[in-house]
């Protein structure tokens, strides 16, 4: 493999998935005044995945990284600044854990507040 991996498609899914969906997502929450409960913890689910999605993306452009020639890749991708690109879908996996942890906690106080009522 003697072509840089910043021109491969994994690189161009890379992108989208670590930088563009995640600010779209949070553009359009940021965006609406009202979010259903659905949505919100559909988007939770979404940014959990991105995340899985992305750190697999990330290690296998590290792969591809030790077998191009090329030594920007190898520095990027295959070195200790690879762990830098993983605070990313870290941070968004972390933003995803916390929605879904909202939502579950607003169900659980209203299904207390609900029993309370009937008992």
């Amino acid at each position: 493999m003697s072509e840089s991996i910043f021109v491969r498609v994994e690189f161009f899914v890379l992108v989208v998935f670590s930088i563009i969906l995640p600010a779209g997502i949070f553009g359009y929450m940021m965006w609406k005044k009202a979010i259903s409960r659905h949505t919100v913890l559909l988007y939770g689910v979404l940014l959990v995945a991105i995340s899985g999605v992305s750190i697999f993306l990330l290690q296998h452009l590290a792969t591809m990284a030790k077998e191009s020639t090329s030594l920007l890749d190898d520095k990027i991708f295959a070195s200790e600044l690879s762990v830098a690109l993983y605070l990313l879908p870290a941070l968004f996996a972390g933003v995803g854990v916390n929605l879904i942890s909202h939502i579950l906690i607003r169900h659980l106080v209203d299904a207390e507040k609900e029993f309370e009522r009937n008992n």
